[in-house]
């Protein structure tokens, strides 16, 4: 990855932007629009921007802006209030965690490390659903939801080369 286009690391720019982008796109690709008998997928477009915010730096502002993508989820989703940011702050803080062993990987296996990422965010709602709800829900779905979500990778490879380098602290 180049630091050639890093930008300054500005909480409006790696946090801010976006958190408006999943908003837009999940409010979009939630409208009840049909093609050809089927309907939109439901990717979770919350991933990428966890992803690369753990990948980027620590912060204490990512945990927050996790929690309120999280709740919007809960909202958007009528889920129970914290079920999103739970399942997002599980995959957030492995990747930090493991944030020194991606340090230098290729793009292919940081997109395994996303994938594994997207499976653990999706696994922790798959289990949550199935504890609330005493019933499993559809495992095909939750694989489509799981593919879905897993090609989303390039925009969080996009987030992570921007501001990557932004910050010299933790170089």
């Amino acid at each position: 990855m180049s630091n050639a286009g890093a930008h300054p690391l500005t909480p409006w720019g790696w946090l801010g932007a976006p958190m408006l982008q999943v908003v837009a796109a999940s409010l979009v690709f939630a409208l009840p629009l049909r093609f050809w008998g089927y309907g939109l997928p439901e990717p979770v477009f919350a991933v990428p921007a966890v992803f690369a915010w753990a990948v980027i730096r620590p912060s204490m502002l990512a945990p927050v802006a996790v929690l309120l993508l999280g709740l919007f989820l809960d909202f958007l989703w009528n889920t129970p209030a914290g079920f999103w940011a739970v399942c997002l702050l599980l995959p957030y803080g492995a990747v930090l965690a493991g944030r020194a062993m991606l340090a230098g990987q290729s793009q292919l296996m940081m997109w395994v490390w996303y994938g594994a990422a997207t499976a653990m965010t999706l696994g922790a709602g798959y289990l949550f659903t199935m504890l609330d709800t005493q019933n499993a829900p559809d495992p095909i779905s939750v694989g489509w939801q799981f593919l879905a979500t897993v090609v989303l990778y390039p925009f969080a490879d996009r987030l992570i080369d921007r501001f990557e380098d932004a910050d010299v602290r933790f170089r």
